[in-house]
């Protein structure tokens, strides 16, 4: 893992200081690779009342041939726990989460999942269902930031009726697929999700299209969604064509070089899918670019082609891209934001809000009720601190820090952001949509 301070405290000299002192040290995480068990080891499962979603979860973990505990054993670790909070009624319930999860807390694997399960607040019958079903938030947050080694915590609230809209996202916060992801919301709503003949190619058939494929974070889209089953056209300015080749002879799909900002370009994507490829199932807005200055000197020039290529462009392409005809029905578009369209950054303005945008984007999108009687979900995923080309001209105090300030204490790599994108243009993910997911590792800084 990157980081002169994690090569530091896990050297054998390093190791004992940091225990000594108490310090953060990062571990190498679990992440997926083809072929590799949904989970290494036991799962505990259970909640109280007649927990619906522990039941399923139960049989998805029998299905991966995962040994299901009902209780905790008297030794051995754990490698996962799935508390079904679905039936709280009010604040005295809750404690059923502190009875299960707290005690395994002490036994959970290294890169273990502690996963929360519960109901939207904004649906409550109640106000003290509605104050105990947003306590989960605050509960599961805290988890992540009490966990070690790896481990993650995250809550996943299911509407009534759709639990078996649940089971893509359970699969994908219990798998080394989510080693990034941590104390995320993740909501699931109404949707005829279709599970895939492979859990390894869930895509497989598919038709994606990815800007911003070159290099970087949306190269690694491309080799997941390709090693994932689908066909990837990879898109990029002209200037970036030899990369861009690259990247698409690698993933065995086709390259097509624009500028996103072109007025015909999203009729230009669509035109190629259909014509190379028959079509088009998965749409991945990643170009974007910065062009970072203080406000107080910002030029007119810097905060326009931010705006315009950030988001103008998205706005401008899906004009063409979401028409009837076009992205077909059941689809799935997923954008590209930022931890700093959430929290803000100094010096990115520009960057911040074209990035917030883009989560406005995604909330309309995904309460548009003629996309969602398409079947077409619109999510976006927020990347923290990512390993990447741009990140590592950062100065070497700023990196450091950047690295260390996650409950994970270590920077992303572009496959967890690829990951969680997969993962969105999923047909088994059907009933999730408007989401925007943070792969971040629970970033200390901002929301």
């Amino acid at each position: 893992m990157a980081g002169a301070y994690a090569g530091l405290v896990n050297s054998p000299i390093g190791k004992r200081l940091a225990a000594q002192l108490g310090l953060p040290r990062p571990v190498k995480l679990r992440r997926y690779a083809v072929g590799s068990p949904l989970v290494d080891g036991p799962v505990l499962v259970g909640g109280p009342g007649d927990a619906p979603l522990a039941a399923r979860a139960r049989d998805l973990l029998k299905s991966e041939d995962v040994e299901v505990l009902e209780e905790l054993p008297a030794d051995g670790r754990v490698a996962a726990v799935v508390a079904d909070l679905t039936e709280v009624e009010g604040p005295g319930d809750l404690d059923a989460l502190r009875a299960l999860v707290s005690p395994a807390l002490k036994r959970l694997a290294p890169s273990g999942r502690v996963i929360v399960v519960g109901r939207n607040p904004a649906r409550a019958a109640t106000v003290a269902q509605q104050a105990a079903r947003r306590a989960l938030e605050g509960v599961t947050r805290s988890i992540g930031k009490e966990l070690r080694a790896g481990a993650t915590a995250n809550l996943v609230l299911v509407d009534d009726g759709c639990e078996p809209n649940a089971d893509a996202t359970l699969r994908f916060l219990l798998s080394g697929r989510a080693a990034y992801v941590d104390a995320q919301v993740v909501r699931v709503g109404a949707g005829t999700p279709a599970e895939p003949a492979d859990w390894e190619r869930p895509l497989e058939g598919k038709v994606a299209v990815v800007t911003g494929a070159a290099r970087g974070i949306g190269a690694a889209i491309a080799d997941v969604l390709s090693r994932d089953g689908a066909t990837v056209v990879c898109v990029d300015v002209p200037a970036a064509g030899e990369a861009l080749a690259r990247t698409a002879n690698r993933v065995g799909g086709t390259a097509l070089q624009l500028d996103v900002t072109a007025a015909d370009a999203g009729a230009r994507i669509l035109a190629h899918a259909q014509e190379r490829h028959g079509g088009l199932d998965v749409v991945v807005h990643n170009a974007g670019i910065t062009r970072d200055k203080l406000l107080a000197n910002m030029d007119e020039s810097r905060w326009a082609s931010v705006m315009e290529v950030n988001l103008g462009s998205i706005l401008r392409m899906n004009e063409a891209l979401l028409a009837p005809g076009a992205l077909h029905d059941g689809g799935h578009v997923v954008l590209v934001s930022s931890m700093a369209g959430i929290a803000g950054n100094r010096g990115q303005t520009n960057y911040a809000g074209s990035k917030a945008g883009v989560i406005g984007l995604v909330d309309a999108l995904g309460a548009d009720q003629g996309l969602r009687a398409r079947g077409i979900t619109v999510n976006a995923v927020a990347p923290g601190f990512i390993e990447t080309e741009m990140t590592a001209k950062i100065p070497f105090g700023t990196r450091e820090m950047g690295r260390l300030l996650n409950s994970l204490s270590q920077g992303g790599l572009p496959v967890d952001v690829a990951e969680t994108i997969a993962w969105f243009a999923q047909d088994a993910n059907a009933g999730v949509t408007g989401n925007v997911v943070r792969v971040c590792g629970q970033s200390l800084l901002g929301a």
